[in-house]
Parts: structure tokens; sequence; C-alpha cells
């Protein structure tokens, strides 16, 4: 377990919630978005609206309202976005390494700390994360940061970097498609050790083969969700 994983274990009991969800409610079910789910290997995931019927479905099938996971999944959805995510002559992109929340549109997002927008961007390439979001925090004279995709463009635009963000109070929303990257809505939630100069944005899948470099980098969100459903 790395440093940051350590101190955020150690603090688990003052974070607050990401969104006004009870992540551990018997509403809330894991989806599986890799090659070992038939009807995802077989979905048109290009077709937005498709995909969308899909995680609906995926949902009915457990009783779920809410669709949860993702961490350091080895995920065949990236397929629809080949620009993005890979390339036919490198090995590409599959490793997930955030936790997506799967819930309606409009949705409010809050932050689990104190904290300070860090940056902000809209992603907006087909695939990509839309409007994103990135807070800085700190903790024991750590710094780390949390990553916000797929949320709305008119919230998003109401921020700018420096400003403070108050845990519980709403500063984003989860975005609709296709202003939100053009996927289904839901949250891409990421924490992030060193953002390595980088400003509203950092990879959220990885090589395959690079998952220790990339666990490392980016621990498990659900230090901070604390979601039954994702252990």
């Amino acid at each position: 377990m790395t440093e940051l994983s350590q101190l955020l274990q150690r603090h688990q009991a003052q974070f607050g919630p990401v969104l006004p969800i009870d992540l551990n409610s018997p509403e809330v079910c894991r989806l599986d978005f890799t090659d070992r789910n038939p009807r995802v290997v077989s979905a048109d995931l290009r077709d937005t609206a498709a995909f969308e019927v899909l995680v609906a479905e995926l949902l009915e099938a457990q009783e779920g309202l809410i669709g949860v996971g993702g961490y350091l999944e080895n995920r065949i959805i990236y397929r629809r976005s080949p620009g993005l995510f890979g390339d036919p002559t490198v090995h590409p992109r599959s490793l997930h390494l955030g936790v997506d929340v799967w819930v309606r549109a409009g949705t409010p997002v809050w932050s689990p700390l104190p904290a300070t927008v860090h940056s902000l961007a809209d992603n907006e390439n087909f695939g990509d994360y839309g409007p994103t979001v990135i807070l800085e925090h700190e903790l024991e004279g750590t710094t780390f940061y949390t990553l916000y995709g797929h949320l709305g463009r008119r919230e998003v635009a109401l921020l700018r970097p420096g400003m403070l963000v108050e845990p519980g109070v709403t500063f984003a929303e989860v975005g609709p498609h296709p202003e939100n990257g053009d996927w289904p809505p839901h949250l891409h939630f990421q924490v992030i050790a060193d953002m390595q100069g980088r400003q509203g944005d950092f990879p959220g899948v990885a090589p395959l083969e690079e998952r220790e470099k990339w666990a490392a980098l980016c621990p498990n969100p659900n230090l901070i969700l604390q979601s039954r459903h994702l252990d």
C-alpha cells in the first residue's frame, strides 16, 4: 500500500460523500465492463443511446438503480474511442484508474474534503471526460488531488482555479450526453498523488502492462467512497 493510500485509510472517518447517494444502499450494484460480460462484448458501444439502454438493462438485471465499479478493471468499452484510448501500433489503454458511479444527469457532485480548484477543462472529444474538474486537498502536509469527469458544462463554467470548495456543497453536476464526452450519464471519480504538471486533465485509462505504476499514482478511490459494493 502506498503512502497516500495509508494516509487516506487513516482519515476515512472524516471523508464526506462525493454524491448525495448512499453507496452502500441495496439499490447500488456493481457493473462489469470487461470481456467477461457477454452483454458488453456484443453491444454497439459507439451508439451512446444504445450504450445508455445497456446500462439500464445491466442495472435492471441486478434490481439496482445505481451502478458502481471500474477501479483497475480491464475494460473493453474504450474500443468505442480508439483515437483516444488505443493505437493499432501500440498496446491499447484499457485499465481504468477511477471509479464510475452511473447515476442520472443533474445529480449534484460534492468534495469529500475541503479543497481548492486546481484546474478544469472541457475535454470534449468523443469518449473523453467532457467537462472536468480537479480539486486539490491536503492531509497531514501531503497534497493530493481528486478528479471529477463527465460533468455538466453550466456548473463547471462558474468555477475558477483557486476557488474554495467545501464538503457537502454542490460545485458541479453529473452531465448529460453529448456534453459529458458522449457517455451515458455517470461520474468518473479518481484520486491522484501527483498531477505531473497537467492541468484540467489526467489519464483515466492506462496500458494494462503498466498496472503497478498507475495503481501507485492513482490509489483506490474507494478509500474515500467506502462503498461495500466496491470491496
